[in-house]
């Protein structure tokens, strides 16, 4: 759809299932215009100030309301006018616009169907209301199957949960599990786990979801494709037989269900009583047996997977003076059905920062380094867009990324969430001061922010969440995750619609706006100041706590010195680098030299957070490359630090003493040498 302007046309929509509140939606936007031309008086020069007064919480609710007219999953017809749309927008405000397009394997259901048959006869058991236009409930890279036997429950199907079935005699095997969602797992390990067992299709239900949650099963992020390479067109494919390929799929089907259809299941239950343990939280479902039986199931998943064109849309604000060193502000565009809050909702924002930006460079402004708007595909299917385009430029994004700014879900309810590497922790909060809190009256994000998350905690990017995770944990680049609300319960449905949100999850688009400002700000910072706003004095206390933390789990088995050493001397490099920044600014002048010194200063405080990458990456796992963030494989443990570590501890549990020992040292040396490098890096010497 060509675009004329930067507010997105609202009158034209037609009254249909789609939305059918569409005049209260109108008149939400009336009361939202009203509200912004009241509270926003012509803004002085200063960029921040004129960055905020500048929002518009109706012209973002027009945007979103324009992003979901459709449901818009990747690789469809849908999608790519969704991303015309995203490009037309950036191109009005004639900012520097291009698309860069992948072919990737992506996975979309033909049929499904589930029936159960009880003592008193059989029923269908699908009970979502399915627009012609929403995709079925389906995990993606699902194998097709057709299963009948008996059902049973599988609490959230951890190892735990198996031990626990196991006691009480309960034969899984053969059987079809049902699995509630949560305990840490997510749907990959879930069904991995029912395979090791026996179990022969997973169903899968999201206890407070209204509707049926959609998700992928595949492992790992990226084209399975093109492992580590961009997956341009006309380039290398491995074959959809090849071992790398297959080790990314589960080995039997799964599905999702309704809340509605596990109760149905759960309450036919015969069999062993549901362990003490696990009752409390299914007390509201009236379970009292786990299985197996006797009501069988009748359980069809058939899909496919196939090459499809997916498109990342980008607009680039040159800077003035570093144009080679790059703040990059991304979110995902792609839902697996309307997607108001899950990604749209962050999607608005980017657009509306766009405006934002444009306006400021009308009023003179220039970022003295380059700004680049990432719009993403294909991230519900495992971060593909932006994993294929960091893997494509990671020789550059390695030179020149100065951080990496996500926003998937901007507005999913109340109460500030915000995830970053921690040399980024002090600008966070002292961004958070600037900007209004959407939730009450005179008083600022961070505190609201700081009285509910115990003095303003920041969480740390290990999960593989969203599209941080090939910056951070692929590439090394300072990351910053952020959002509004926690569980919200159209997520993964067809229920996540502009309706929903005007309904419930940000009526007036207040935490919209509280979100385009703290990311917004985020992004000028980064740009603007002369010196990068990076505190690397934090993120060594980060890491003395987790070193800390792991000696006192591991006790004096294994010596953790090599490590507490390293980050001693990063202390020290920290504390050098604020010396060298007062010097610089008490002495800086106009002339080359200075300008030189603050560009050598500059590119050590960007290339630190690099230093933490291992090329060999985490055993099993070589393309997470970071050693003091990403995923782990042990699902019992909260720790969200040193996965390679955690790794090794799990998997030495069965060695010998010796072996256990060199097994877990190992990796202790390679954590120590990461940490070393980062120090090198900071100090900007050859050793």
């Amino acid at each position: 759809m060509p675009l004329t302007s930067s507010f997105p046309p609202i009158t034209k929509m037609p009254l249909t299932q789609k939305h059918p509140c569409t005049l209260l939606s109108i008149f939400t936007l009336f009361i939202l215009a009203s509200y912004t031309f009241i509270h926003h008086p012509h803004p002085p020069n200063s960029t921040t100030t004129l960055f905020l007064s500048s929002a518009n919480n109706a012209t973002i609710a027009a945007y979103l309301r324009r992003l979901t007219l459709h449901p818009h999953l990747a690789g469809t017809p849908q999608a790519f006018q969704t991303a015309l749309y995203v490009k037309n927008h950036f191109q009005t405000l004639q900012l520097s616009t291009h698309m860069t397009n992948y072919t990737t394997l992506l996975s979309y259901p033909i049929h499904s169907s589930l029936s159960g048959v009880y003592r008193n006869g059989t029923f269908a058991l699908f009970n979502e209301y399915i627009k012609n236009d929403v995709v079925l409930p389906y995990h993606a890279y699902s194998p097709s199957g057709r299963v009948y036997s008996k059902a049973v429950f599988l609490n959230y199907g951890r190892k735990e949960d198996y031990k626990k079935l196991s006691v009480l005699g309960v034969e899984v095997k053969g059987c079809i599990g049902l699995v509630r969602r949560g305990g840490g797992m997510s749907r990959n390990a879930v069904v991995e786990m029912a395979a090791d067992n026996g179990v022969a299709a997973v169903l899968m239900y999201t206890e407070g979801n209204i509707g049926v949650e959609r998700g992928t099963v595949m492992k790992g992020v990226g084209d399975p494709l093109s492992p580590g390479w961009g997956a341009v067109e006309g380039g290398e494919k491995l074959e959809l037989d090849d071992e790398q390929v297959l080790e990314r799929f589960t080995k039997v089907p799964s599905m999702p269900v309704s809340v509605e259809v596990a109760q149905t299941i759960l309450r036919s239950l015969g069999g062993c009583v549901v362990p003490f343990e696990w009752r409390e939280s299914l007390r509201s479902f009236g379970v009292g047996f786990v299985g197996p039986g006797p009501t069988v199931l009748n359980f069809t998943y058939e899909g496919e997977m196939k090459v499809a064109t997916i498109h990342n849309v980008f607009a680039v604000i040159p800077g003035s003076e570093e144009p080679d060193r790059y703040v990059l502000l991304g979110n995902h565009r792609d839902a697996w059905t309307y997607g108001a809050v899950d990604p749209n909702s962050g999607t608005a924002a980017l657009l509306d920062i766009a405006r934002r930006y444009a306006l400021l460079k009308r009023s003179g402004w220039n970022p003295r380094r380059t700004i680049v708007l990432c719009s993403w595909d294909a991230e519900e299917f495992g971060m593909i867009g932006s994993s294929e385009w960091v893997e494509q430029n990671l020789v550059n994004l390695d030179s020149k990324a100065v951080a990496y700014l996500n926003v998937d879900c901007a507005a999913q309810g109340p109460g500030f969430f915000v995830g970053a590497t921690p040399q980024l922790d002090d600008l966070v909060r002292q961004i958070t001061k600037k900007v209004k809190d959407p939730d009450s009256e005179s008083t600022r994000a961070y505190e609201n922010w700081k009285s509910a998350k115990k003095d303003g905690k920041i969480q740390r990017l290990s999960g593989v969440d969203s599209d941080f995770a090939p910056f951070l944990q692929h590439a090394g680049v300072p990351s910053v995750d952020m959002y509004y609300g926690g569980e919200f319960p159209v997520y993964h449905t067809a229920f996540d619609s502009y309706d929903w949100m005007i309904r419930v999850g940000d009526p007036l688009f207040h935490r919209h706006v509280a979100v385009t400002g703290v990311w917004g700000l985020l992004a000028l910072r980064l740009a603007d100041d002369p010196i990068l706003p990076f505190n690397y004095s934090t993120y060594a206390e980060e890491l003395q706590v987790y070193a800390s933390t792991m000696s006192n789990l591991l006790g004096n088995e294994i010596s953790l010195r090599s490590i507490f050493v390293a980050i001693e001397d990063l202390i020290c490099a920290a504390k050098q680098m604020q010396e060298e920044i007062k010097e610089l600014e008490r002495h800086e002048t106009s002339d080359g030299v200075s300008l030189l010194k603050r560009r050598m200063l500059n590119d050590r405080l960007m290339l630190t957070e690099r230093g933490f990458l291992d090329p060999m990456g985490l055993q099993g796992r070589k393309w997470f490359k970071h050693l003091i963030y990403g995923p782990h494989n042990n699902i019992e443990t909260r720790l969200d630090f040193f996965p390679g570590l955690v790794d090794a501890i799990s998997r030495a549990a069965k060695l010998d003493s010796r072996e256990r020992k060199a097994v877990i040292e190992h990796e202790v040396w390679r954590i120590a040498r990461a940490i070393q490098r980062a120090s090198s890096a900071l100090r900007g010497g050859l050793s």
